[in-house]
């Protein structure tokens, strides 16, 4: 996650219950004075944690709490501050940068994604109680208000802050949080394990309270993980030791133990001001903003529930210009632009009392074109939804297909995989540097032609086609097997020649793209074998979009049933439990894709009028 790439870095700290100013900075106008203390939370346990307060401020001011598992002495920055606050640090805040219990300087222990509780028992949220009232009493010059903001994990722990129920807080900012593991954030998407990640990261948090490096003397991953065979084999080489790993065999369907970590099935209404904010190109965390947004956005009368979406990775708006990634470019620097002209405005109206507050309900970059657009709701209730339809013959249109071949046939092939990525496949956070951050926009190219990758593309645009919201698709497929993958790109296929720019000439870039496992077809709590050759619905959520397909490009659809070794391989032979599979287990099989009138596969978006 955000902050893991910061993991081997020399860092420093003091402690101590309490400790003098240890460290001065100059931001701006003021002096930041750093304080370390332990404080105690209710069970006695004590959570280090480092205050950046500036001295001598003109009027009392409010605290920002940043709280997470990766390093509070990182977060604060060497020197204070980072980029991701330093337009806060000039207008003049209380930072509080903590960690969690049970890692690095914090006493107790750590709980991956520990449950809310609602009061029963100790969690993120009594944690952030005990520590708000602490500050509160014993940290001079504070206004009595709280706001939170944190990327990844820590924008999970800032939705803790939030469900604390605390009066105090006043603003919180959940950023990429880590909204639901399974659903479709960090450890599976619609049932299918990001065997990759699921495995590297856990091993990062649990295998030392300090974190820990993934290195096992390999560089391409992808051969590695093929080699294992098995997620039982790889139980008995590294997962056994991973607490999460254990928690991953125990309960591979959606199951209370997920569902009880799952912020939008218990955050569903909220007192705190919220601005949520996420990437469209978010390798991690991509469905945690759009949940938590639309869940709280149910029951939000006070109209305090606003989101943002840029065109982003996990975390670029932290830090830097975010002017491009990878090979896309934005043509202006978006993660200044939403650090100065959206974060510090937020969080100035709340804590501040200073206004106006120049943010509407959903403010989203729309690629492409290139422009932020802002709307009174989200998804916008003027975007009609369009079906893209898959053609026989490989075409793509928004008129359903009336003739031609039913159907378009591939084998896929488990001991054959198609990667997620360009080969060789680095280690998810490998020191020496890891294409993990910009896959989500490379050139699709490097699948073409190969016959287990299914392509549908329209003709050139005669106008731009925008979309904005929903992006579902509705596949009518069949398997030989008994269980399937099912993975749906949307792709902006350019022209062969871009007079901008000639080394994005035909370049094809994912806009959405998802993944199902088709055991959960009929339902995610209780998965069952598919009926071999029939043909049968599936839907595969690909969220959200904002996008201009801008006149002279192509849409492209495609479709196939592996992306390795980001998620396991299925074995296409229904087993219970995919992490008990044995090598026999699996089997390559052919699949259908229908495309007639009874079965109309498609992609549905919302299309905005021109």
């Amino acid at each position: 996650m955000f902050s893991l790439r910061l993991r081997g870095l020399l860092v420093f700290c003091w402690i101590g219950i309490p400790m003098a100013t240890t460290v001065a900075q100059v931001v701006g106008s003021l002096e930041y004075a750093r304080r370390d203390e332990m404080i105690p939370m209710r069970d006695g346990t004590r959570l280090f944690t480092i205050i950046m307060a500036p001295k001598g401020a003109p009027q009392s001011l409010p605290f920002l709490l940043l709280r997470t598992p990766y390093n509070a002495a990182d977060d604060v920055g060497k020197p204070f501050p980072t980029d991701y606050v330093r337009d806060l640090a000039q207008d003049g805040y209380i930072f509080v940068f903590q960690d969690i219990r049970g890692l690095h300087k914090s006493e107790g222990e750590f709980v991956m994604n520990r449950p809310w509780l609602q009061g029963k028992g100790i969690d993120e949220a009594t944690d952030t109680y005990d520590t708000v009232e602490w500050l509160l009493k014993n940290v001079p010059a504070n206004n009595g208000r709280v706001g939170a903001l944190g990327i990844s994990y820590p924008g999970w722990l800032t939705q803790m802050v939030a469900m604390s129920g605390h009066p105090a807080v006043r603003a919180v900012s959940p950023q990429a949080p880590m909204t639901d593991t399974w659903m479709g954030d960090d450890f599976f998407h619609q049932g299918a394990f990001r065997q990759s990640y699921g495995l590297e990261y856990s091993y990062g948090l649990e295998t030392s309270k300090e974190g820990a490096e993934f290195e096992i003397g390999v560089y391409d991953m992808y051969a590695w993980y093929l080699h294992q065979g098995t997620l039982a084999r790889i139980t008995d080489t590294l997962g056994k030791r991973l607490p999460t790993w254990r928690s991953f065999i125990a309960h591979p369907a959606y199951d209370a133990f997920w569902r009880s970590k799952a912020v939008q099935r218990v955050w569903t209404t909220t007192t705190v001001p919220t601005l949520t904010v996420g990437g469209w190109w978010d390798q991690e965390d991509f469905f945690g903003p759009l949940a938590s947004y639309k869940a709280l956005e149910a029951n939000d009368s006070a109209n305090i529930n606003r989101i943002v979406i840029g065109p982003w990775n996990h975390g670029q708006w932290g830090g830097g210009d975010a002017d491009h990634l990878g090979s896309i470019k934005f043509g202006s620097a978006t993660g200044r632009y939403f650090r100065e002209k959206i974060q510090t405005p937020f969080f100035a109206f709340y804590l501040k009392d200073r206004g106006p507050l120049p943010l509407a309900e959903a403010t989203v970059f729309e690629a492409g074109s290139n422009q932020w657009r802002s709307y009174t709701s989200w998804p916008p209730k003027e975007a009609a939804r369009k079906g893209l339809y898959l053609r026989p013959g490989g075409g793509l249109s928004f008129d359903p297909p009336v003739g031609g071949a039913a159907f378009s046939i591939y084998v896929s092939d488990p001991a054959a995989p198609v990667p997620y990525r360009p080969r060789p496949i680095q280690p998810t956070y490998y020191r020496f540097g890891s294409n993990w951050y910009t896959w989500l926009v490379e050139d699709q190219r490097f699948v073409d032609g190969r016959p287990d990758v299914m392509s549908w593309t329209s003709e050139p645009l005669l106008a731009d086609v925008v979309i904005a919201g929903d992006v579902v698709a509705r596949l009518y497929a069949a398997t030989t097997g008994s269980d399937a993958d099912w993975v749906v790109k949307l792709i902006d296929r350019y022209p062969g020649r871009v007079a901008e720019d000639e080394k994005m000439g035909g370049y094809e870039l994912m806009v959405s793209s998802e993944i199902m496992r088709g055991r959960y077809r009929k339902s995610f709590e209780r998965p069952a074998p598919i009926t071999p050759n029939a043909v049968l619905d599936y839907t595969v959520d690909l969220h959200q979009q904002a996008y201009r397909f801008l006149k002279g490009h192509r849409i492209m659809v495609q479709v196939q049933s592996t992306w390795f070794p980001l998620y396991d391989r299925n074995p296409q032979t229904y087993v219970p439990n995919i992490f008990l599979a044995k090598p026999t287990d699996f089997k390559a099989q052919t699949h259908r894709i229908y495309h007639t009138s009874k079965y109309p596969s498609r992609v549905e978006v919302g299309v905005m009028p021109n």
